[in-house]
Formats: C-alpha cells, structure tokens, sequence
C-alpha cells in the first residue's frame, strides 16, 4: 500500500474512532464494505465543516439497511457520544407534515387546496386571491417572516403563530399571487393554523393521530414548544470559521407548521418509507404532493407542496433542508428507486447534511454487479489501448471504425500516453439517450481527472441478449461533439483541462 494511502486509511481509521459512536445495521442487505465507506464519508465531512454530531438512516429497497450516529451530540459540560436513538430538530422538513395534513382534510371532504385564504382567515392582505395551494408552494406573496436564516432577538421571546399573520401576512405583498417563487415560512404558519380550525384539533395532535402513531413514529415531538424535550440533542452555531457554541432557542411559537418538529433519523426514515409505499395519504393526494407547481406563466418551480423536486441521475427525487437554531438536516428521497437518505446534524447553517447525503448517493447507487463490473473491465481495457494508439478494430462499428483513422489514433497516443495508465478507473452513471444506454467513467491520476463515456445502442442491445458479442467505439476529440447512426459515439472536453475520452459502446 503507498505511503499516501496508508496516511489516508490512517487518518480514516482515527477519525472513525473520535466520531463513529453508535451504528446499528437493521437489515442484512447492506454489506460490511458499503457501511465501512459511508463511515468513512460520515467522518471526512464532519472532520472538514467542524459539525459536533451527525446521525443517519439509509432506505434501500424500501427497507432501512443502515442506521448510524457520529460525533459527540453533546460538547460541553462533559462530552455526551451521539446515538441513532437521539433526536434532532429537523426544521423546514416539517413542511412536508404539514402540508399532507392538509392534504388529508381534503380527502376528508373538510377543505380543498383551491380554497382562498379568505375562507379561514379573512383579515389578511388579499386573502380572497391566494390559494393553500399558494400557500405550501411559497407562490403566494406573503412575506416570508424569517429571511434571516439566525435567531433574531424578538425570536427569543414567546410568540403566537396568529401574532406572526398580524405583523407579516397583513403587509403589502412581495409579488402578485402565482407570478413569482419566494420561500415564506409565513405561509406554512398560515396552512398550520387553516388545519386548526378546520380539524378543530391542535396541529401537532393532528398529526400524531393521522400520521405519526400509524407509522410507529415514535421519537417525534413538538419541538417548538418542547426543544429541551429528554432525548433531543442541544444544538449549536458558529461564528465565521470559530467553534460550535450553544446556539439557544427560539421561543414558543414561533415555528409551528413550517418548522416546529424533531424526531430521529430512523423515525424520519420511518415517513421517507410510506412515501415511497403510498401508506399515508391517498394515491391522488401522493400525485399533489410531489408535483411541481407551476407559475401562472407556465414557468416551473422545482417545488411540488413542501418538497422540492427534481431528476438527478436519471431518478426522481424528492428532497427538502431543514435549519432551526442550532440545527442544519437533509432528507432526500428517490421513490421509484426505493432508496431514501437522512442526514441530521446539530449546527446551524451547515452545508454538512448536503455533503453527507451526496456521498451516501453515490455509494448507494453505486453499480457493483457482474455485468458492470466487467463493462468496467472492459472500457479501462479499451481506454488504454488508445494510450498507446491501438485499438481492436473487430469491437467497432464501422462508424467507429471511420472515425478512427491513422491520424486519430495518433493524436490519442501523442497526447494522452505521456500519462500512463490511469490510478483509477471509476463508474459514474448509467443512462439513456436515444435508444441507447450510456455509462460513464472516471479516470483518475495525481493531477488531473478525466471523463470517459460509452454509449450502447439498441439493435446491438438486443444482439448482445441472443449471445452477440460486444462491439465498442471509442473516440475522443478537442471541444466537439461528432457521429451518429448505431455506430455513434460523442465526445467532450471540459475548458482548460484535458479533453475528456468519450467511447460509444454499441453491440
């Protein structure tokens, strides 16, 4: 092993020992290797953005596989190791409660998400214009009455959700309803306090009865009302680049319906699982729940109600951040893939949950079966052929084989064998395109990184399932795009760095 590789395993090692306090496989599908490097990247992160503790869960299958806790939940007066049974504030991924209560009481027959505000709350700007649908897709105009993102000083002192409508739902608004996307933590007040009145009950209770003790969600509690609750982790700040320090609290009522719940990660996994199972609500509420919202110009949002949405890799996912004083949280869900990642840590305004939640992703998603396995093979094979401009003209298509004139591989050589061959020869994505499915590659030395990309057409796709061998074209060329037809490849360079190597695969 190099010197540079045992300082890295080293220091892994170490920091796995200060951080790593409490893990608990729940499931056999999660194999020890794939827990190991999540470890790893638990430790890296919060050794890099100086977050105190971290806790985890990881949906595969639609099934929680990992559940783990890292760091110390509590610095001072005595350090107190983190656990997955603690709890965390979770902030901003309250929305998504509060919005499929509501969702609930539609199905109830109580109310509609068409509904104007007027109907409950009369007395507020414009109320007989703006929707509860505007309402959980911050596309009403009320103005949002925590923009800050810290705990301002009235925030320390007792508040009623119905004070907050009076100071900041009663100005003017900040655009005409529909026409604009602006986050507003006023308006999920407003929604928690509509579920009020309509269900006659507490909006916390609401929720306990209708989702929380169906699910066995039990760690859960109000924390807007109860942040020092036994169980819950005390949260922290820091102050430019200086340590975590105690960061507080806000005072009662002031979170409510857009922030005000904690819980544990394998609690919030618990929810992450009857999203992607369809337990909860009904199959049309599902579809309001996480469809984008668009603008009354037709221009799309990335949020449906209480979730931001989008495509990464090729896969549907649902996400929302959560930050509270004292407390930053990540919840991502990809539910046609049945996997979901919850990232909670105690320090306000990280970027930790992010960079944590992104590593676990990759590893997830990372292909390790045979086949890609040997496609891998296959491709570094292929690449370092053109190393040293040679190739197997038998694994090309004759587009392939066209491009690949005397010249071409000559300029392969020339300017890519002086690197020898590649540290590492990494898996990135798979995807489709046309007919064809694409992978890419990382090819990895000291001082620089390439891309290598293949691609694989259909008619050689359904060759390869009645025994056809592969056929592969490799190509690479400076800052263009070339070729077509069932011999296609691509190519493309990043500014200012070495071309990447592009190979279209087709059998």
């Amino acid at each position: 092993m190099p010197r540079n590789v045992r300082s890295l395993f080293a220091l892994v090692s170490l920091l796995l020992v200060a951080f790593s306090t409490d893990a608990r496989k729940v499931d056999s599908d999660l194999d020890q290797a794939t827990s190991q490097r999540i470890d790893a990247a638990a430790a890296a992160v919060l050794q890099q953005t100086g977050v105190p503790s971290a806790s985890i869960a990881v949906v595969r299958d639609g099934r929680i596989v990992y559940l783990q806790a890292y760091g110390s939940a509590e610095l001072e007066p005595k350090a107190m190791r983190a656990r997955p049974a603690m709890r965390y504030a979770i902030g901003s991924i309250s929305k998504q409660f509060t919005a499929s209560a509501l969702l609930l009481l539609q199905q109830d027959g109580k109310l509609s998400l068409d509904d104007k505000v007027s109907k409950y709350f009369p007395q507020l700007t414009r109320a007989n214009e703006i929707t509860i649908r505007q309402l959980l897709s911050h596309t009403s105009g009320y103005q949002d009455y925590w923009p800050q993102d810290y705990t301002f000083a009235i925030m320390r002192q007792p508040t009623q959700p119905a004070a907050i409508l009076d100071r900041w739902a009663r100005q003017p608004l900040d655009y005409e309803p529909g026409t604009r996307w602006q986050y507003s933590n006023t308006g999920y007040v407003l929604a928690g306090l509509i579920v009020e009145k309509v269900s006659g009950e507490p909006l916390y209770r609401f929720l306990e009865r209708r989702i929380f003790e169906p699910l066995g969600i039990e760690s859960v509690r109000d924390f807007d009302n109860e942040p020092l609750a036994h169980g819950t982790v005390p949260g922290y700040e820091s102050y430019a680049l200086g340590p975590p320090r105690p960061s507080g609290h806000s005072g009662p009522g002031w979170l409510f319906g857009a922030g005000g719940l904690a819980m544990n990660a394998e609690d919030l996994a618990r929810w992450n699982i009857s999203l992607i199972d369809r337990t909860v609500l009904s199959a049309d509420s599902y579809r309001q729940l996480e469809t984008e919202v668009l603008l009354n110009n037709g221009a799309g949002t990335d949020y449906a109600l209480g979730l931001d949405v989008a495509m990464d890799r090729q896969r549907r996912k649902l996400e929302h951040g959560g930050e509270v004083a004292g407390f930053t949280a990540l919840n991502v869900v990809y539910p046609d893939d049945g996997v979901a990642i919850v990232v909670l840590t105690n320090l306000m305004a990280s970027h930790a949950p992010d960079q944590l939640a992104a590593k676990i992703a990759d590893i997830v998603f990372e292909p390790v079966d045979a086949t890609d396995t040997a496609r891998t093979a296959q491709a570094k094979a292929i690449f370092e052929g053109l190393l040293a401009g040679r190739i197997d003209r038998k694994l090309f298509t004759s587009n392939a084989n066209g491009y690949f004139s005397a010249q071409a591989l000559a300029d392969f050589q020339a300017s890519l064998g002086p690197l020898g061959a590649p540290k590492e020869f990494k898996h990135l994505r798979t995807w489709q395109r046309g007919g064809m499915t694409g992978r890419s590659y990382h090819a990895i030395y000291p001082d620089r990184k390439l891309r290598v990309w293949i691609l694989r057409t259909a008619r050689r796709q359904a060759r390869a399932a009645a025994g056809a061998g592969d056929r592969i074209a490799p190509a690479v060329a400076p800052a263009r795009c070339a070729g077509e037809g069932p011999g296609r490849y691509a190519i493309e360079c990043k500014p200012k760095r070495l071309p990447s190597v592009s190979m279209a695969r087709t059998m």
